[in-house]
């Protein structure tokens, strides 16, 4: 049997205001936006078969938008209408399993941090640089509804490239 290899298709993004979200993605972080916020609900319809299926009893009504990155992953917008989407006290529950962050390329670090807080976001750490025989940092920010993204000065595969050994803590 030959080992099937995936490709990131899309992650999805769970924001309390769908529109303005869609807006900041957009404008902000240059997303593409394949499809404007569009409803779903538990109405009898296939669509509505689907995320009823998905989410479970609880769930009634869902606008959910479409985004992609410049490199083509997409961004999957979702803001639940029924039950409401709310806002946890702390996003960045770095200690609970699952996903924390999502990681986008910059060129420009120092511009790109400046954008996240003029923009409603904020950063949340220093600009660190990683290796010292290379020029390559990062940033942890967050947009204004939680979203934990870090900004990286490099491509993941030539980040993590001919590393035998990791940064000592």
């Amino acid at each position: 049997m030959t080992k099937q290899l995936f490709t990131m298709n899309h992650i999805g993004i769970n924001v309390p205001d769908v529109d303005l979200a869609v807006s900041w993605y957009r404008d902000v972080l240059g997303c593409f936006v394949l499809a404007e916020p569009a409803e779903a609900s538990d109405d009898g319809s296939h669509l509505g078969a689907i995320v009823k299926d998905i989410f479970g009893d609880a769930f009634g009504k869902v606008r959910i938008a479409h985004l992609t990155t410049a490199c083509g992953v997409g961004i999957e917008m979702f803001q639940f209408m029924e039950p409401k989407t709310y806002v946890p006290e702390n996003t960045f529950d770095f200690s609970r399993s699952g996903i924390f962050h999502i990681c986008l390329t910059t060129a420009d670090i120092d511009a790109t941090a400046k954008l996240i807080t003029q923009n409603g976001g904020n950063v949340l750490s220093k600009k660190w640089q990683l290796y010292p025989e290379q020029n390559m940092r990062l940033v942890y920010c967050m947009d204004p509804w939680g979203t934990i993204i870090e900004f990286f000065e490099a491509p993941y595969a030539q980040f993590c490239a001919n590393r035998a050994v990791r940064p000592s803590a």
